[in-house]
C-alpha cells in the first residue's frame, strides 16, 4: 500500500511538472519574440554607416557602405569605399531586389536564384544582406530551450520554413536574447540540413536609445580559415527619410 502511494505521488509531481514546464513554452510569443528581433537593427526606420571586412588565408578587404531603411519593406545600401566599388547599390522595394552597378551605368533586377549566392565575395548571402526571407512570417518556430552566450541569457529556437515559403534555408537556429531581443547567434542550413554558416554578434553597446550589438561575425561551415567581419560606425533610428531614397531613380543619383 505504502509502494503504491509513493507511485501516485510521483506519478502527479511528475504530470504537474510537465504540464508546468509545457506552459511556460507555450507562454512565450515565439513570433513576437522572433518580430523584435529582426527589425531590431531596424526600428521604424534607420541610417546606418557600416565597415565589412573579409578576411581570407592570403588577403584580407574592406568595404564601407551606407544603409537607409523604413519598416520591413524599404532598404538601400550603397558602397562608400573602396574607390573601385564606390556607388554600387543595393535596393529592396517590398518583394523586389534590385542593384545597380556604376560600371555598366545600369538597373539590374535581382531573381530569386542568386538570394544564396555570395554578397560581393563576403561570406553574406544576398539574402543575409537584404533580408527578403521574413524569419517571423516564413517559419514555423519551436522553442528548443534557454542558453547562456557571452553572459547573456538566450531563447534558443528552431526556424522550418513553411512549406510554400519563398525561402532559401532548410532550417535556421537563433539565439535571442530575452532581455533586448538581440540575435546572439545565428546557425543557417541548408535544404539537406548540413550547417552553411555561423553568424555570431557581440559588443552589446548603446546607441542612439537603442541597446544593439555593433559586431557582427559570419563563418562559412566548409571554409574555417575565413569569415567576414560587420562593424557598426554609426546608426540613428527613427529617421525621417524622403520616400524618393527606395526608388530605383534614386539608385543611379545619391551622393554619400
Amino acid at each position: 500500500m505504502q509502494k503504491r502511494y509513493i507511485l501516485e505521488k510521483f506519478i502527479f509531481i511528475l504530470c504537474i511538472t510537465i504540464s508546468f514546464s509545457t506552459n511556460a513554452q507555450t507562454s512565450v510569443n515565439l513570433k513576437d519574440i522572433i518580430y523584435k528581433a529582426e527589425n531590431k537593427l531596424r526600428g521604424k526606420s534607420s541610417v546606418a554607416e557600416m565597415k565589412i571586412t573579409t578576411i581570407r588565408p592570403k588577403y584580407t578587404r574592406e568595404m564601407e557602405m551606407k544603409s537607409w531603411t523604413q519598416g520591413e519593406d524599404l532598404s538601400l545600401m550603397y558602397i562608400t569605399k573602396p574607390v573601385r566599388d564606390k556607388g554600387t547599390t543595393y535596393l529592396k522595394r517590398y518583394k523586389e531586389i534590385w542593384y545597380y552597378l556604376p560600371s555598366i551605368e545600369r538597373n539590374i533586377k535581382m531573381p530569386p536564384s542568386m538570394m544564396n549566392q555570395s554578397w560581393m565575395g563576403t561570406d553574406l548571402s544576398n539574402d543575409d544582406l537584404v533580408k527578403k526571407t521574413s524569419l517571423s512570417k516564413d517559419f514555423e518556430h519551436t522553442l528548443l530551450g534557454e542558453e547562456t552566450i557571452d553572459g547573456h541569457t538566450c531563447y534558443h529556437i528552431k526556424l522550418i520554413p513553411h512549406e510554400n515559403a519563398d525561402v532559401i534555408w532548410g532550417k535556421i537556429e537563433l539565439w535571442i536574447e530575452n532581455n533586448h531581443y538581440n540575435v546572439m547567434k545565428q546557425q543557417s542550413f541548408d535544404e539537406d540540413m548540413e550547417l552553411v554558416n555561423t553568424m555570431t554578434a557581440s559588443n552589446i553597446q548603446e546607441m542612439s536609445g537603442e541597446t544593439i550589438p555593433l559586431k557582427m561575425e559570419f563563418f562559412p561551415a566548409d571554409k574555417p580559415q575565413q569569415k567576414t567581419l560587420m562593424e557598426y560606425i554609426s546608426i540613428e533610428f527613427n529617421v525621417k527619410i524622403p520616400t524618393h531614397y527606395f526608388t530605383t531613380q534614386y539608385m543611379t543619383k545619391i551622393k554619400a
